[in-house]
């Protein structure tokens, strides 16, 4: 394992490492996780270290599996709400007595403790894209500490690393296996491009076949896009991109049917205009994942989701909580996963 190389490095997108950095952060979750069941201490790993953790959105199974994560590791996790603080700002959003320039939030953090980690998207960055992005590059310029991302506008590294680590688990390899990552239609356009995005950066990187699926209008980002391209390429996997569900689902070993925004309609939304958005979302409610829809796909095919999942418009009942479904595990890998993260760079 390259441990040396890992630590002290940012985690903000998993383009940042190679597929041998993230087989080493895979083997080492499974190792925690395997340790967790038996019952095996490893509060040493992280003993008196701190990790702050800075939320500008809410969270259920981030801030949790953090903080229970660096608990087993014997370290301790600092919730910080951006609002019950000074609110971390960059230069020319600052407000007085209100906000604090992130330089001088990250150089006193550095000083008390060993990471910062942050969740930035959507609404405190009025749906810029890319925003929230550049505040985590801006922490990072401003301290020797890892700053890890907890989800911006552009990445999830944290839920890829658990996505891929949860296939891993199930299939026993993620080489030459077929991995759809779909839109799927909700009420609500409020949903950053983060997780499709480090999905498919993630599984063409180590290999998988991977067809991104997308009505017209939802495109992602096309600079990720190229970039997944080249890493099918490097890994002997494959990349495609589809603009029909039912297509995408033949043959696949694991189905992603997940909601995001349209990167072009959030410029409008950014202005103050949403309709473009709410009119291309209602003219797409049939991307759903039912049991027939899932039918297409192999018949021990694994369904995925980073949760909240929008029950009744995104999925159905029936596959959330059937046999094919691995949402929970996924959800608990996220602990192992990310306790691997940190346990690494800290």
């Amino acid at each position: 394992m390259q441990t040396k190389s890992l630590r002290g490095r940012d985690f903000l997108t998993l383009r940042d490492f190679t597929e041998e950095e993230i087989n080493t952060f895979l083997d080492v979750g499974f190792d925690l996780k395997r340790r967790f069941a038996m019952g095996e201490k490893h509060s040493h790993l992280l003993e008196d270290k701190s990790l702050y953790m800075v939320f500008y959105n809410q969270s259920l199974r981030t801030r949790n599996s953090f903080e229970s994560g660096m608990t087993q590791l014997g370290g301790h996790a600092h919730f910080l709400a951006s609002d019950k603080i000074y609110t971390p700002a960059v230069e020319g959003e600052e407000k007085a007595y209100s906000t604090e320039r992130v330089s001088d939030v990250a150089r006193v953090l550095e000083r008390y403790g060993d990471a910062i980690a942050i969740r930035m998207y959507g609404p405190p960055t009025g749906w810029v894209y890319g925003k929230a992005n550049s505040y985590m590059e801006e922490f990072a310029r401003w301290t020797d500490i890892p700053i890890l991302n907890m989800e911006c506008d552009k990445y999830h590294p944290c839920q890829a690393l658990t996505d891929i680590m949860t296939v891993k688990e199930k299939l026993g390899q993620l080489k030459n296996k077929k991995f759809v990552m779909s839109w799927a239609y909700s009420p609500s356009y409020e949903k950053p491009l983060s997780v499709p995005q480090s999905a498919i950066i993630a599984a063409t990187k180590m290999g998988m076949d991977v067809v991104q699926a997308q009505p017209k209008g939802f495109e992602l980002d096309e600079e990720i896009t190229d970039a997944c391209a080249g890493y099918a390429e490097k890994s002997g996997g494959s990349f495609e991109v589809s603009y029909d569900m039912e297509e995408a689902f033949e043959d696949a070993d694991v189905v992603y049917p997940k909601c995001w925004g349209s990167k072009a309609e959030f410029e409008n939304v950014a202005q103050g205009d949403d309709s473009g958005m709410k009119k291309l979302f209602e003219e797409n409610k049939d991307w759903k994942c039912d049991q027939e829809m899932l039918d297409i796909a192999k018949d021990d095919a694994l369904y995925m989701h980073c949760l909240p999942a929008d029950r009744g418009w995104e999925v159905s009942n029936e596959v959330m909580d059937g046999p094919q479904s691995v949402i929970f595990d996924e959800a608990e890998n996220r602990m192992h996963s990310q306790k691997a993260v940190m346990s690494l760079v800290m």
